[in-house]
């Protein structure tokens, strides 16, 4: 919900009323009348109805944000005819006279919502109220213990910005942090942070309505009341993109400083590995930092640097990173260790594309699933082309949201092809080891239930199908006995992946990766 404008409850009860385009009249057109175009709810919760006489078909406008959170923990963003704590009887309607009724739950705080509905080539605005709407000067604190859906004014500094197009970043106070989940430009537009020019280090002070995402406490399309820009900034590092190698060196932040001195902080987590060497002074100061050599993982730390006005602290932030080695694991074994910074490398099957845009994945090899929370930027995922059923490298940590293990910070290696064919059109292609395909059949007999030996079928055309494994990387005792660990049965219909080659004259699938199986309904 977003509540920009607020007014006291007495001006409310005489000014809110609808207004609508080609008319004087804030309740009548000639193409939709309203009993009453000022909808009132209990602050206690209830409903109130009003009538709705319309010459044309009707509906309401989806002008409303919502965030449907994903079982994945990805994201979707839609829009709706009424925010979340509203609803309406009907957002829809022919012709005639409709009776509309709008509900609320119990309301903490006052609420607002301005509805627009479409009739003909005309437009008419509900007003809706719920109790008095206000705006909380709070802190972090205050707000994380506070409840959903009221909006807030806090001031504190930005410490991290994650995305520069819809404006998500990090607020910081002394009580605590909140994340800043979409963030308006001058103009109330979305997709346009970068014109609002805020920096990390800068003390910005935001309202916007409070959410909770899993355990991140959120404010959500918050309007920027005031900038005032930080005295300090990191201007650049002498290794453009921050990153060391694993033998250790030296890298230098480049600084701008209005205040009085320059003070850093080096988390304790870094302090075995990284140490500060030199600092200057003056209006443009430099710190240099040395890394030990690095024999584990990658790693990587933020640095804060510190100045004073004599009465207010401000900081800027620059994060160093340090190669480490590539540990090559199985899924099993990346399920099994621990959230860090340490780098590794999997090859599995697609198995799913939660959402291409974000190259959110699932990925499987005979020993397991990952989930795969972003290859790559924005976009490169669809880039690289790849799909479900694909063999894919990919190198990442270990990360985890609500207690489930995934893949962070993904990077594409290389990958597999594999083309989707029948069973006729997969007998005609030439024996390859390096050429994959996806075939699907009827099982009509299994040969050899420990290596999973069988045959498939689609109407006239028949396959052998020489071992179905568990996935990728699968050998000795691990490629056994997947057909009884599934429940897998003839009639079944299954779906593999893997090269062509010939037996004595017989075409067939050497070596099946399991895809997919479904009972016969």
């Amino acid at each position: 919900m977003k509540l920009r404008y607020f007014i006291p409850a007495f001006v409310a009860a005489l000014t809110m009323f609808a207004s609508c385009s080609d008319d004087n009249d804030p309740t009548y057109l000639d193409e939709v009348r309203l009993s009453t175009s000022y909808v009132a709810i209990d602050e206690n919760g209830g409903s109130t109805t009003i009538t709705l006489k319309a010459t044309n078909a009707w509906a309401f406008e989806k002008n409303f944000q919502q965030i449907i959170k994903n079982e994945d923990g990805t994201r979707d963003t839609i829009y709706t005819e009424t925010p979340e704590w509203l609803s309406v009887s009907q957002t829809s309607g022919v012709a005639g006279e409709t009776q509309l009724t709008f509900s609320a739950d119990k309301a903490a705080d006052g609420r607002s919502a301005e509805l627009r509905m479409d009739c003909g080539d005309k437009t008419q605005i509900i007003n809706v109220i719920q109790g008095l709407a206000t705006v909380s000067n709070a802190t972090c604190a205050e707000v994380i213990a506070g409840p959903d859906s009221k909006t807030y004014r806090v001031t504190g500094t930005c410490t991290a910005i994650a995305n520069t197009t819809y404006g998500n970043w990090y607020l910081t106070d002394e009580t605590g942090q909140i994340y800043i989940y979409g963030t308006l430009d001058a103009k109330g537009q979305t997709k346009n942070f970068l014109s609002l020019g805020l920096e990390v280090g800068d003390v910005v002070t935001v309202e916007g309505p409070k959410t909770t995402y899993g355990t991140t406490v959120e404010l959500m399309d918050v309007t920027v009341v005031k900038i005032q820009k930080s005295l300090i900034k990191v201007d650049s590092l002498s290794i453009a993109d921050g990153t060391l190698p694993k033998e250790g060196g030296n890298i230098t932040a480049n600084l701008s400083c209005k205040g009085n001195g320059v003070s850093v902080v080096i988390p304790e987590e870094a302090q075995s590995w990284l140490s500060m060497t030199a600092i200057t002074s003056g209006s443009n100061p430099t710190v240099t930092f040395r890394a030990a050599a690095n024999d584990g993982g990658a790693r990587s730390a933020t640095v804060t640097f510190k100045t004073t006005d004599g009465e207010k602290e401000y900081t800027s932030e620059a994060t160093i990173n340090q190669l480490g080695d590539i540990t090559e694991v199985t899924a099993a074994e990346f399920l099994e260790a621990p959230v860090s910074d340490a780098q590794y490398r999997i090859t599995g099957m697609i198995t799913k594309v939660a959402k291409a845009e974000y190259g959110n994945i699932y990925v499987r090899d005979y020993s397991g699933e990952i989930y795969v929370y972003g290859v790559g930027a924005k976009g490169d995922f669809e880039k690289l082309g790849l799909k479900e059923g694909d063999i894919v490298t990919l190198v990442g940590k270990r990360g985890e949201y609500k207690g489930a293990a995934q893949m962070t910070g993904a990077a594409y290696e290389s990958s597999i092809s594999v083309q989707e064919v029948s069973l006729a059109e997969f007998l005609t292609k030439e024996d390859s080891k390096e050429v994959y395909y996806k075939v699907t059949g009827t099982i009509d007999e299994i040969a050899n239930d420990t290596y999973g030996n069988l045959y498939l079928k689609d109407g006239d055309t028949r396959l052998y199908v020489y071992g179905c494994y568990p996935g990728w990387g699968a050998t000795g005792d691990a490629r056994k006995n997947l057909i009884a660990t599934l429940g897998i049965e003839v009639g079944d219909k299954l779906t593999v992946v893997g090269p062509k080659s010939t037996y004595k004259d017989v075409p067939q699938v050497n070596g099946g990766l399991y895809f997919s199986h479904e009972k016969p309904q």
